[in-house]
């Protein structure tokens, strides 16, 4: 399928999505989050795809928000529109792995959907911020809500309030980022990543997304009654059976994702 904002490629069982506005350092419009949802179900229905990386150019994954489709809506335009509730989302939802390869600037929306992925991996150039107060609005997508469990509430406060931008290193050491990787060496690595977890069985790798995201989205005490439930239906899959008999036979698995 064509696309005109996003370019959408394939390699081995890894399904890789480029947001491709260069103009406008692949600022986020409506469109795009169309096409991005519409490129993330067709990867979710290709049993051959196992992981899916999320990238955009060496200048930026995202600087924001698209503010020249934005700036003319008002409150009216927002709230009965349901502005933000509908395709933009769709990466949370996404049941595979989503592996962000983050490069120069990721700011406000594009900060944001870099946090729905399930691990960002940050090239040394990248630059992270919330921006939007400048702007005089605050984050739409999950910015206040996201970075403040990942980083923490005085971090987050303090980029919020004053639109601060976060570099790769100490994006490593806040816990925003899983680590950095040169900006050469980005793509390659995040692909390398995506297809280890790609040759894994995919049910148990959905099962072990699932758990993590439970981690943040309840108490510890649910969390953990969650993991074991999830845990103890591993054994009644034939991926369980393999792995554990190869492990003892000393050999390879050969998952069937069964």
């Amino acid at each position: 399928m064509a696309y005109s904002h996003i370019v959408v490629d394939v390699k081995g069982s890894v399904g890789i999505i480029r947001l491709d506005r260069p103009k406008a350092l692949n600022a986020l419009c409506a469109e795009l989050f169309v096409e991005l949802a519409e490129a993330l179900d067709g990867f979710e229905a290709n049993d051959a795809i196992g992981a899916i990386v999320l990238t955009g150019s060496k200048k930026a994954f995202a600087a924001g928000a698209d503010i020249m489709e934005m700036q003319t809506k008002n409150y009216m335009d927002v709230y009965m529109g349901n502005f933000l509730t509908g395709q933009e989302e769709r990466i949370s939802t996404c049941r595979k792995p989503v592996i962000a390869a983050v490069a120069g600037y990721a700011l406000g929306g594009g900060c944001e959907i870099a946090m729905m992925c399930d691990f960002i991996l940050a090239a040394d150039n990248a630059q992270f911020g919330q921006p939007e107060i400048k702007l005089g609005t605050i984050p739409g997508l999950g910015g206040t809500q996201r970075l403040t469990r990942f980083v923490g509430k005085s971090k987050a406060m303090e980029m919020c309030l004053t639109g601060r931008m976060m570099g790769a290193e100490e994006a490593e050491r806040a816990g925003l980022v899983s680590r950095i990787v040169p900006l050469d060496d980005l793509m390659d690595e995040a692909v390398k990543v995506a297809g280890e977890i790609a040759e894994l069985s995919q049910p148990i790798v959905m099962m072990a997304k699932e758990s993590v995201k439970k981690s943040y989205e309840t108490t510890l005490r649910e969390g953990i009654m969650f993991e074991r439930r999830v845990f103890h239906s591993t054994f009644s899959t034939e991926d369980q059976k393999e792995g554990m008999s190869a492990f003892a036979e000393k050999r390879t698995p050969e998952f069937k994702n069964r």
